[in-house]
């Protein structure tokens, strides 16, 4: 049930994220966007912090994932450690859908793992 717990948020968040920057044609449109940025900021945390209570199971199974970079993305949003525009955009362009996938992968691969009864 745990890990459905997690894998539904991750897995949420990202969803809003893409729904969020799904209009937008790039970087620059999005930091010029105050009120959407700081909606992916808040999607983002969110998703970072639920990435950092992965089981050590999860974590072991999913190696290809940056968890350093979730760990600094993180860490800058939890503080409001600025500048942080590199780790935001390397974000929602390249580590949120990679986490996704993996995640979706794995829960093919393990559905047992993913189920509300585990």
């Amino acid at each position: 049930m745990y890990n459905r717990s997690l894998y539904d948020i991750v897995m949420d968040t990202g969803q809003s994220i893409g729904k969020l920057i799904k209009e937008m044609q790039g970087e620059e449109e999005l930091f010029a966007s105050t009120l959407t940025l700081r909606a992916v900021e808040a999607q983002l945390l969110i998703m970072a912090h639920t990435m950092g209570n992965f089981t050590p199971a999860l974590h072991q199974r999913l190696m290809e994932v940056d968890w350093n970079g979730w760990a600094v993305l993180h860490d800058k949003l939890r503080h409001g450690i600025q500048p942080r525009r590199s780790e935001i955009w390397y974000a929602v362009s390249a580590l949120v859908p990679q986490t996704m996938g993996l995640l979706q992968a794995l829960r093919r691969k393990h559905p047992v793992w993913f189920e509300m009864g585990y």
